[in-house]
């Protein structure tokens, strides 16, 4: 006969992660000017991508209230429209958990925003979709919330995220990364929101115990467009589970570490988190930048590449109708990723990013519609591409000093011609070429502003942005209503 004691009911100290996030959001005072610096522009980006995904209709038919004419003008549970969030870009005003999707969904929508590439990937500026939805929704209840409030936000946002990411592979166990969008929004909005240290513990908990999406939707024979709303329903969950937790919801101490049922167990095999270095402002001092194309991060050098040999091609009198091969030296990263064969059959699915601009000598945003991916020079081109693993990209990948996102493209036309191998390591986002990508940020940015104001809001957006002391004292409200539609 066996004797069964039962499960312990006494509850733990919290787990140390979580109390970690909790000391950092809430403790840690960010000094570096380089950090805030970076962060006004990845600002102004982030909201200069949400511009751009307006742009197309898949992403706008997402937008708006969960159902439209459910607004309650009176009563117990009205929403008080002049206390809600307002979408950059659009006429919408709404709840903050509903904001936040529409933000987070508009931001991501053409996966030209930041990134942050390591053991798991991401895009930090993602986050941006609960910050700032939240801050919105406050500064209009009349709490005094600044852009500089907001550009700390995003600065502990993006060190959560990446910190997470620096040694940790959610991807490997078929997981998405937006799991970390969730935790590290949930923990910046909860210190917004007046949680308590101990609160933002048991919010945070409750983001790592909530659901977590399967990666299988970035990934052939499942790639469709839910990866591109993906960050702006982690943003909503965050929002709403802080929310939660503001009203009294209790956390889960353990949520980690508790044998069987915990995180650890059930979904990362066993396996606790590492951590590199202690959060500071490293992920946002290096940040990477998509500035030149709307393509996932890792093939940003070989798009660069692929232009300087297009130039070449026709510099001689050729096209990419000679091409007999293209071989893309590349990282380990990039192969699992986006290294595809066969037909690509959605918008979110084209990652034709090599062969395209091999054909065009271009790669925006329309690169990728039906009516683009009809013309058949590009399966054709793509049939003959093949990657292969370069060892030294993939350490350079990792290594904190370097963090390069290498690729090389080798040609050989049908005459038996081999073209000079075309290395680029290092994007025009990287800190590396941070210089030199300001200015071109800067020019993405006015191009996204273009399509949706006139001349003179423009420049009052551009004067407004580019004055980094006023802009950082300037109400959150207030800078919101600048991307307002009228």
């Amino acid at each position: 006969m066996s004797v069964h004691h039962g499960e312990s009911t006494i509850r733990p100290e919290p787990d140390k992660v979580l109390k970690d996030i909790a000391d950092y959001v809430h403790n840690y005072q960010v000094t570096s000017d380089l950090a805030f610096e970076t962060a006004r522009l990845c600002l102004i980006d982030t909201i200069g991508c949400g511009l751009e995904g307006l742009n197309f209709p898949e992403c706008t038919k997402l937008l708006g209230p969960v159902v439209d004419g459910t607004i309650v003008p009176n009563g117990r549970n009205a929403q008080v429209l002049d206390a809600g969030t307002k979408v950059p870009g659009t006429n919408y005003q709404l709840d903050p958990i509903r904001g936040a999707f529409n933000i987070g969904t508009i931001i991501r929508w053409l996966d030209f925003n930041d990134c942050f590439l390591a053991a798991e990937w991401g895009h930090p500026s993602d986050n941006l979709g609960a910050i700032l939805a939240v801050a919105d929704h406050l500064a209009r209840q009349g709490q005094p919330l600044t852009v500089r409030d907001i550009l700390e936000g995003m600065i502990k946002a993006h060190e959560i995220q990446g910190g997470l990411a620096l040694l940790n592979s959610f991807n490997r166990v078929g997981l998405d990364h937006v799991v970390l969008v969730k935790v590290a929004s949930t923990a910046v909005v909860s210190k917004l929101l007046g949680l308590s240290h101990s609160q933002t513990i048991d919010a945070v908990s409750q983001a790592w115990v909530d659901g977590q999406s399967l990666r299988t939707y970035r990934h052939a024979p499942n790639t469709g467009p839910r990866k591109s709303w993906a960050a702006g329903d982690a943003c909503s969950r965050a929002v709403n589970l802080a929310l939660l937790v503001k009203k009294g919801e209790l956390g889960l101490p353990s949520v980690l570490t508790a044998k069987t049922w915990g995180f650890y167990d059930v979904l990362f095999k066993g396996k606790p988190f590492e951590f590199q270095m202690p959060f500071g402002s490293y992920i946002m001092e290096n940040v990477l930048f998509k500035i030149s194309y709307p393509a996932e991060f890792h093939a940003q050098t070989a798009v660069e590449a692929a232009h300087t040999i297009h130039a070449q091609l026709k510099a001689s009198g050729k096209s990419s109708d000679d091409i007999k091969s293209v071989r893309i030296r590349t990282q380990e990263a990039a192969i699992r990723i986006i290294d595809k064969q066969g037909p690509l059959d959605n918008f979110a699915d084209r990652d034709y990013m090599v062969a395209y601009p091999l054909i065009f000598g271009e790669l925006t945003s329309n690169s990728y519609t039906d009516a683009s991916a009809a013309d058949p020079r590009i399966d054709a081109l793509r049939a003959k591409i093949h990657c292969v693993e370069d060892s030294n990209f993939s350490v350079n990948y990792h290594e904190p000093s370097m963090r390069s996102i290498g690729n090389a493209l080798l040609v050989e036309l049908n005459d038996g011609t081999v073209l000079d191998e075309v290395v680029v390591e290092y994007p025009v986002g990287h800190k590396r070429r941070r210089a030199e990508g300001i200015p071109l940020l800067m020019e993405k940015f006015k191009r996204h502003i273009s399509v949706h104001f006139n001349e003179a809001h423009q420049q009052k957006i551009l004067d407004t942005v580019t004055d980094a002391q006023s802009l950082s004292k300037l109400p959150v409200d207030k800078f919101t209503d600048l991307f307002v539609k009228p």
